[in-house]
C-alpha cells in the first residue's frame, strides 16, 4: 500500500487596503472555532466541499457559488470530505458598505450562501489570486459594484429607519484614534454630539454590530499587524490596549476560531 498523503493546512493574506482584507486558506479537517467577525465575510470555494454551521444549521459552500456572512453571525469551518477543501475570502468593513449604499440597511443574505451570477460576477475581481495587487480605482469600482448586487439580491426593502449617520461616523473615527486607552459610551456620544443609547441603536444599525466589538475588532486588526512585523504576543496585547496577553488570546480565539499561534503558524509568508 501507498503511502497515505498527508495534508498542510496553510494560510495566505493579501495587504490590507482601506478596509478589505483577502486571503486565500486550505484546510485539510477541522478549520476554525465558532466564532464571528464584525466584518462582512465574503467568498468562494475554490475546491472540495467547505462546511460550516451558520443561524442554526449546517451550510455546504461548493465551487461556483458564493458566500456571504452577515456580521457578527457566530460560524465555524471544516472540511466536507477528506480531499479537504481551499477557498478565498474577502472581509469587507459595513462602514465601506454604507458609505456605497448612502445609509441603507445592511445586506442580509439569510442562508449565507447565493447561487445568484450578480454577487458571482461582482465578487469576480476581488477575488482572484492574492498575488496580484488591486490598483486602488480598480478596487473601489468593485466594492461599488458589490454593495449594489449584495443590494439587489438581498430583496431588503429599503424601509428607512430614523438615524444620524454623521454621528456614529464621527464615533467611529474617534475609536480608531484611541485604541490604545479605554473608551466609555460617554466619550463617544461626546464627540459624535448624540445621546449614548440613541449613538449605540444608531451603530448597531449603520455598522452590524455594538460599540464595543467594533473597538475590539480594531485592537485585534493592531494585534495581528504588530504580530506580523515580529512584535511577542504580550507587547502586542499591551500596545493595542488589551489589558494582558490571556485576555488578547481569549478575544483573538472567539473572533478568529483560532489561537494566535496557529494563526500566525499557518502564514505562508
Amino acid at each position: 500500500m501507498g503511502k497515505q498523503k498527508i495534508l498542510t493546512d496553510w494560510f495566505l493574506r493579501a495587504p490590507d487596503t482601506g478596509g478589505l482584507e483577502r486571503i486565500e486558506a486550505f484546510f485539510s479537517g477541522h478549520g476554525y472555532d465558532l466564532h464571528r467577525h464584525d466584518t462582512y465575510a465574503i467568498g468562494r470555494t475554490l475546491s472540495g466541499v467547505q462546511s460550516f454551521q451558520y443561524r442554526g444549521g449546517w451550510r455546504h459552500s461548493l465551487p461556483g457559488g458564493t458566500m456571504v456572512l452577515h456580521p457578527d453571525e457566530v460560524h465555524d469551518g471544516e472540511a466536507g470530505t477528506e480531499d479537504g477543501f481551499k477557498y478565498r475570502m474577502l472581509y469587507v468593513e459595513p462602514a465601506l458598505i454604507q458609505q456605497m449604499l448612502g445609509g441603507q440597511p445592511l445586506p442580509f443574505i439569510k442562508t449565507g450562501l447565493s447561487t445568484d451570477p450578480r454577487l458571482f460576477a461582482a465578487t469576480e475581481v476581488l477575488l482572484q489570486s492574492i498575488d496580484r495587487p488591486l490598483d486602488p480605482l480598480e478596487q473601489q469600482d468593485a466594492l461599488f459594484d458589490l454593495a449594489q448586487a449584495m443590494s439587489a439580491v438581498s430583496g431588503v426593502t429599503a424601509h428607512r429607519q430614523r438615524f444620524d449617520y454623521r454621528a456614529a461616523e464621527r464615533a467611529r473615527e474617534f475609536m480608531h484614534s484611541a485604541l490604545e486607552q479605554p473608551v466609555t459610551l460617554d466619550q463617544l456620544a461626546e464627540h459624535s454630539g448624540r445621546d449614548r443609547w440613541s449613538l449605540s441603536r444608531d451603530f448597531r444599525l449603520l455598522f452590524g454590530t455594538s460599540p464595543y466589538r467594533y473597538l475590539t475588532m480594531r485592537r485585534l486588526d493592531l494585534v495581528r499587524s504588530l504580530l506580523m512585523q515580529g512584535e511577542s504576543l504580550t507587547n502586542a496585547a499591551l500596545i493595542a490596549g488589551f489589558s494582558d496577553q490571556s485576555h488578547m488570546t481569549r478575544k483573538f480565539g472567539k473572533t478568529y476560531g483560532l489561537s494566535p499561534a496557529r494563526w500566525m503558524k499557518m502564514h505562508r509568508r
